[in-house]
């Protein structure tokens, strides 16, 4: 009986993944993919989908939380102490790329879940920045006169702008990293000081 229920537990959990895998790949491609299609990319029908899921907002919500999960491993990597400025230029480099790639599933979270929820899957990586801000401010590198969590909101937002214009065609996805730490280093540096080179 005991392995029996180790098999139906562990075949269960082999299930959860391969959903939560299907739906970062279909709501990654489009936010308004079904969980028809998402079942059906996962290799399982749909009653096993709501067997483990009640809603349409769970599947997205776990989607999402393995998406930070795996961008948070990547962020873990990056070297974010030294000269602030540099780390900032480190911390665009990787951090952009996950922007890009996870934004249709960010569309598909905003469109599912509350402000509340997506704040708090973002806390992670929003405090690694804050982090780096403040110890910035403290260096005389960035500006004190604006809130940290106005200058973490102005870093995101330049990212998604980025993921935008590569979409749009205006930028090469090459080019983003320096465009995203150029423009972020010219709107964080004190007022009067000069803006540093980005490295471009």
């Amino acid at each position: 009986m005991g392995s029996r229920s180790t098999a139906k537990r562990a075949d269960a959990l082999r299930n959860i993944d391969a959903i939560v895998q299907a739906a970062a790949e279909c709501l990654g491609r489009n936010p308004e993919a079904s969980l028809s299609e998402i079942a059906r990319a996962a290799g399982v029908g749909r009653v096993t989908l709501y067997a483990h899921f009640a809603s349409r907002a769970e599947v997205v919500d776990a989607a999402m939380s393995r998406a930070i999960d795996r961008g948070n491993e990547a962020l873990d990597a990056v070297d974010l102490t030294g000269d602030p400025l540099l780390a900032l230029a480190r911390y665009v480099d990787v951090s952009w790329h996950l922007v890009d790639q996870a934004r249709a599933l960010l569309v598909a979270a905003q469109r599912e879940l509350p402000p509340g929820r997506i704040r708090e899957l973002h806390s992670g990586p929003a405090a690694r920045v804050e982090t780096l801000i403040a110890r910035g401010r403290a260096e005389g590198a960035f500006r004190t006169d604006l809130p940290i969590a106005w200058l973490v909101n102005v870093l995101h937002s330049i990212m998604h702008s980025a993921a935008e214009e590569i979409r749009a065609g205006r930028l090469s996805s090459d080019r983003a990293a320096a465009h995203i730490t150029a423009t972020v280093l010219a709107a964080f540096t004190p007022p009067g000081q000069p803006v540093p080179e980005s490295g471009e």
